[in-house]
């Protein structure tokens, strides 16, 4: 008797395990995965804010932003990307960092 119980006790767990990893595998998943897609927005140095510098813009805090925009009313809109590195404290590696996301439209 304990031997034919010992077997159906085997049985029924060995069944309650490949039934369960069915049914995980069974059932769809109740929510879609949403995949984040970051989209490339350029900034217009010519009408870009300080916040919207500092934000957007890798390795500019509050005063090279504020340098930005003050260089922009004292020397009139910029005329190209490359223009950025006359502001006092934008360095080459800068503008490099940030030369995808930047535009002057």
């Amino acid at each position: 008797m304990t031997k034919s119980f010992l077997s159906a006790a085997v049985f029924v767990l060995l069944t309650s395990i490949s039934v369960g990893s069915y049914a995980d595998k069974a059932q769809p998943a109740v929510e879609p995965v949403k995949v984040a897609v970051a989209e490339a927005a350029a900034v217009n140095l010519n009408a870009a804010d300080t916040d919207t510098l500092t934000r957007e813009l890798k390795g500019i805090g509050a005063t090279k932003a504020k340098a930005i925009v003050e260089y922009r009313e004292a020397h009139g809109p910029f005329s190209s990307v490359d223009e950025l590195l006359e502001v006092k404290g934008i360095g080459a590696a800068t503008l490099e960092k940030n030369r995808a996301k930047l535009s002057i439209n």
